[in-house]
């Protein structure tokens, strides 16, 4: 059996092992794989597993021994599931591999909003302090979370995760979701998303990339917002509408901004983003600890087995 994996490097920059995934067949991992190169790369093999890496019908067409792909994340928009169903090709995800991490990461950038820490740290360093005439100082205004409310759009298992370490602050837990749960219940109170956006002092997304929720943060939306809101998101780029976000922060309309993935990855020099003051923006790092990315192989490798004993798991296209 030849699996094959077309963009491993991210899963395993050399830190972890692939040695459980070549007890399964004979195994190729590519570092990364251009799409002009995807077809060559694949060619017999039976399993596929890829990242980033789209694979289309017109690839499915022209490799006829795929028999499975896995998909080393939790989105599967680069696959098309429909050709895959179609030839009755399984598409496994991994959804819950970064759910900790995720969570720990939305709370560290909102942190560094309320503190701005690195950038004093920077000051300090320069000699700012030791020049001081005070015993302390700040550059930026300094927030507490207590008392405030996060508006979470998107209440799966990342999105309660983040509630639970929101709750810890002190903050009030706003939720919107398409498919609310009694789970849910216990972590924040369900509203309707435009009350979200009307009561929330930080709103933070967590909801897959679908035909409805691409860019739904835009101008319209943005001005059902407090003046003065926190947006984080950690989820998908294209939910927002960046050039409507930048001019929301130019205009102060939106206090900050922390994003740690963009609609074009990696960003574009032309984002609108890149030049505004109160933004952060990270390289999409929120699911990359260590133990994250360990969890994501073990999973990787047990829905191959899976599929190996004619029971996939965490299959998307039925």
């Amino acid at each position: 059996m030849k699996i094959v994996v077309l963009d491993g490097y991210t899963e395993n920059p050399g830190d972890i092992s692939w040695d459980e995934m070549k007890k399964l067949g004979e195994l190729t991992v590519y570092d990364r794989t251009p799409a002009e190169l995807t077809q060559m790369r694949i060619g017999d093999a039976e399993l596929v597993i890829t990242n980033k890496t789209a694979i289309t019908a017109d690839i499915l067409l022209h490799c006829p021994n795929v028999k499975y792909i896995g998909v080393l994340a939790t989105g599967y928009n680069v696959i098309d599931i429909a050709a895959a169903k179609e030839r009755n090709i399984p598409v496994c995800n991994i959804p819950t591999y970064g759910t900790t991490a995720v969570a720990q990461f939305v709370m560290a950038l909102l942190l560094e909003i309320c503190h701005h820490v690195a950038a004093h740290s920077a000051s300090v360093k320069n000699g700012d302090w030791s020049a001081c005439a005070d015993f302390c100082y700040w550059n930026y205004p300094l927030m507490e979370l207590a008392g405030k409310t996060m508006g979470i759009i998107g209440f799966g298992r990342i999105g309660q995760a983040t509630a639970k370490l929101a709750a810890a602050f002190g903050m009030k837990i706003l939720a919107y979701d398409e498919y609310p749960n009694e789970t849910g219940k216990l972590y924040g109170t369900y509203v309707s998303l435009d009350q979200l956006y009307a009561e929330s002092d930080v709103i933070s997304l967590h909801c897959p990339l679908f035909p409805s929720t691409e860019g739904m943060i835009n101008k319209k939306s943005i001005a059902k917002m407090k003046d003065g809101v926190i947006l984080i998101n950690t989820s998908r780029g294209p939910l927002i509408v960046e050039q409507d976000l930048a001019d929301a922060l130019n205009n102060k309309k939106v206090a900050y901004a922390a994003c740690d993935v963009v609609s074009t990855e990696p960003i574009r020099p032309d984002n609108p983003l890149l030049g505004c003051y109160h933004s952060i923006i990270t390289p999409h790092i929120a699911w990359a600890p260590k133990e994250s990315r360990q969890r994501l192989m073990d999973i990787a490798v047990s829905n191959v087995k899976a599929f190996l004993c004619g029971a996939p798991e965490n299959r998307v296209n039925f």
